[in-house]
């Protein structure tokens, strides 16, 4: 029976980076492991083929020679393909993994150690979830559903503490992939994204928006009442003949520190003139005087 194509056996393309091969490499690893497939022949002979392909894939040297040979390597001197006349550990030219001895595939899969022997801790989970802006600020409480390591829906309530950041990231213990010979769950890691908000936006603990102002307060000066985080609001001040694109700064009103919820970034707050559409002809010729006024001076 032919070999297969190792590209083929981990399902990645001929062009594939050495990350690539490395994700495809632990998935595929993962699901077929002897440990996690118990008194299953063929996802043991699947582990091993697996286990061969990334042997060969991952390592440079033995990549470019399977690319240009195949699996068979160069045909040496006396018509045997394994340099020296002897095949590589386990009976492949690259070394690849035949055996019965799955240490030292699982200490790289799982980090663990032998897992015919010694316990060993399961490996740690990550799931990416999405909150808003507002449950950054105050902090909340979420319940998500996510797919442990089995295959299996799962459910967890998670604590989002205030002043959480994009990518910032929240551990779970014990509730990642089960440990083996009793060795401890892995860790659930919710790694957190935030959704666009409608007004702010964040940099670090500061946040920043755009106030529509009519002309008439940039030029008259005037008050406007802004909603902030929190459910609250406050008063900007306009002092008149304001520029477009005025920025104040108000402090204290921004994002809370992850690290120390009482203390807060900035608030940067930008005014952006607001022109009519439409006119009267009262205004029309009020607007026509001034500009011969100011044409004038």
């Amino acid at each position: 029976m032919a070999q297969r194509n190792y590209y083929d056996v981990l399902g990645v393309p001929r062009d594939a980076s050495e990350e690539e091969i490395r994700k495809a490499y632990r998935a595929l690893a993962r699901k077929f492991h002897p440990d996690v497939n118990p008194n299953n022949p063929q996802a043991e002979a699947r582990f091993k083929e697996i286990s061969e392909a990334n042997t060969v894939l991952s390592d440079k040297n033995k990549r470019a020679q399977y690319d240009r040979f195949g699996a068979a390597g160069p045909t040496q001197p006396g018509g045997s393909p394994f340099p020296g006349g002897q095949p590589g550990p386990g009976g492949s030219p690259f070394g690849g993994f035949q055996g019965g001895d799955f240490s030292d595939i699982f200490e790289s899969i799982f980090g663990g150690t032998d897992p015919r022997g010694r316990s060993s801790q399961g490996q740690d989970v990550e799931q990416k979830v999405e909150i808003t802006l507002e449950e950054a600020f105050t902090g909340s409480e979420r319940r998500f559903q996510f797919h442990a390591p089995s295959g299996q829906p799962r459910s967890i309530t998670v604590k989002i503490p205030p002043g959480i950041e994009a990518g910032g990231r929240i551990r779970i213990p014990a509730e990642g992939a089960p440990g083996f010979n009793g060795g401890r769950r892995g860790d659930l890691i919710i790694v957190v994204g935030i959704t666009a908000h409608v007004r702010y936006e964040r940099n670090g603990n500061d946040l920043s928006a755009k106030v529509p102002v009519d002309l008439y307060e940039m030029i008259l000066g005037g008050e406007v009442k802004i909603p902030v985080m929190g459910g609250k609001s406050l008063t900007l001040k306009i002092p008149p003949l304001s520029q477009n694109g005025t920025t104040h700064r108000i402090p204290n009103q921004g994002m809370p520190l992850r690290s120390n919820a009482t203390q807060r970034g900035d608030l940067y707050l930008s005014l952006e003139v607001v022109l009519p559409t439409v006119l009267t002809d009262g205004e029309r010729e009020l607007f026509v005087k001034l500009a011969h006024a100011a044409a004038r001076t």
